[in-house]
């Protein structure tokens, strides 16, 4: 999975370092208007795909959540087939390819994928003990998390190729630069970071980010900034999140408010304790390389920089293929991590009351702003750090309020045990465990103030 990430990575990397280096006549006027043709219809209707809710079969929502909903109810027994496999081939893969042998953090994810395997493989035969099949943890994770994910995720890349890669990621790049350094703190080209991690995957963007800060284009502070503050789950996941908490009809308001409010959030922790005081210099090493600005003709630069990425494009069938290999690969990486982890978490909820306790930091935060629901919403926000899909799962029957603001807070956090912290550990960036804890709840409690006004106002 690394590897493909890396490819992807690469290509993302090369669009943001020619920014500023595009010749006008870079694409010969007879083939300029069928790109720019490709580069529209494509773009649209992975913005249609994503963007645009629409009624099917008596439900509100987006086409990719469409058509994961049919292939489900139309092949049960397929979709349990193909998720065994992902279970299997996830648990199995880091051993064959000795990926496992990394690091810490890569041998403790692989004992987690060999027990999400076995618990996934308990539950789908249906053998083991009573608690696990009770209603609301082993078969709530495998209908509500699990099959959805695994389907979702090679079908949501598979329209993320049209969203991604026909320009639209360079042409909103170019017109961000002048908003980045004064809001954020980081370079115009973070953009591209920032985007292809929100519409595309944390993965990539943290090896995007890692390998920008490598070849010396990012400072230590700005790739912290841009590492914890982008890298948050993909549109594709905020489905599964929507779906599980029945709140899709009010998608377009779930996806955009999450949005803001994770940069927003952003804005305000590149400015305080640990990031305001990391280095502001370049990698040891690496060879400083700092952004050169476009200045004039920047929607003609704009235009060229998408027109560049369209032509670079291999032909569009094997275009869509790469794209749904790679959400396969990705979705045998996370499926079983998620199952086992996100098992872990429901036990240790609904069993013990470790998260009870936790939940105590933020029940302050929680009284003071008059929540619905302030014991209950605190719990939850205290179990984001493991899995950004636990505190929704235990919300489900909470009220609308309550289910907007946890929704929106798990996806502003970013940072969470079963990914992006051992991704974030993984790369050349000075961040600690002790950092990217600290930055967690900072980003929670900031998160929870400024999103719960929008809920109660919303509903």
């Amino acid at each position: 999975m690394t590897e493909k990430v890396e490819e992807l990575s690469t290509d993302l990397i090369e669009d943001s370092e020619k920014v500023v280096q595009l010749p006008a006549s870079y694409v010969g006027n007879s083939n300029k208007t069928v790109t720019t043709l490709k580069m529209i219809v494509c773009s649209l209707i992975g913005i249609f795909s994503f963007f645009v809710t629409f009624e099917w079969n008596g439900k509100s929502s987006i086409l990719i959540d469409h058509v994961v909903n049919f292939l489900s109810t139309s092949f049960p027994t397929l979709i349990t087939a193909y998720v065994l496999i992902l279970l299997v081939a996830g648990a199995v893969i880091p051993f064959v390819n000795k990926s496992w042998k990394k690091d810490t953090v890569s041998r403790i994810l692989s004992v987690f994928k060999l027990v999400g395997l076995v618990v996934g493989v308990m539950l789908i035969f249906g053998v083991g003990p009573a608690w696990l099949f009770a209603p609301d943890v082993g078969p709530f994770l495998m209908d509500k998390l699990i099959k959805p994910v695994g389907v979702l995720i090679p079908i949501g890349s598979i329209f993320l190729a049209l969203l991604v890669s026909y320009g639209l990621l360079e042409f909103i790049g170019v017109f961000m630069q002048p908003f980045m350094k004064p809001i954020f703190r980081t370079p115009g080209r973070s953009a591209i970071d920032a985007v292809a991690s929100f519409v595309g995957s944390y993965s990539v963007g943290l090896l995007l980010t890692n390998r920008v800060f490598k070849q010396g284009k990012y400072t230590i502070r700005e790739a912290a900034i841009i590492a914890t503050g982008f890298s948050t789950v993909s549109v594709t996941f905020m489905v599964v999140m929507a779906n599980t908490l029945d709140i899709m009809e009010y998608w377009t308001e779930f996806f955009w408010v999450s949005l803001v409010i994770t940069f927003i959030v952003t804005a305000l922790t590149a400015r305080i304790y640990p990031l305001n005081r990391m280095k502001d210099e370049y990698l040891d090493g690496a060879t400083p390389d700092p952004e050169v600005h476009v200045t004039g003709k920047r929607f003609q630069t704009a235009y060229q920089e998408a027109l560049q990425a369209v032509e670079r494009n291999p032909a569009f069938l094997k275009n869509l293929y790469l794209h749904l290999k790679d959400g396969i690969i990705m979705a045998m990486g996370v499926v079983p991590s998620i199952l086992s982890i996100g098992l872990l978490g429901i036990v240790l909820a609904l069993y013990t009351p470790i998260f009870d306790v936790v939940g105590y930091i933020f029940t302050p935060f929680t009284y003071l702003l008059q929540l619905p629901e302030p014991m209950l919403t605190a719990k939850a926000l205290s179990l984001s750090i493991t899995e950004i899909f636990l505190p929704s799962l235990l919300v489900t029957e909470a009220s609308l309020i309550t289910k907007f603001i946890v929704a929106n807070v798990s996806v502003s956090a970013i940072l969470f045990c079963s990914a992006v912290i051992p991704l974030i550990l993984s790369t050349e960036i000075p961040l600690s465990i002790r950092d990217l804890i600290i930055i967690w709840f900072e980003r929670v409690v900031l998160s929870l103030i400024l999103v719960t006004p929008i809920a109660f106002l919303l509903f």
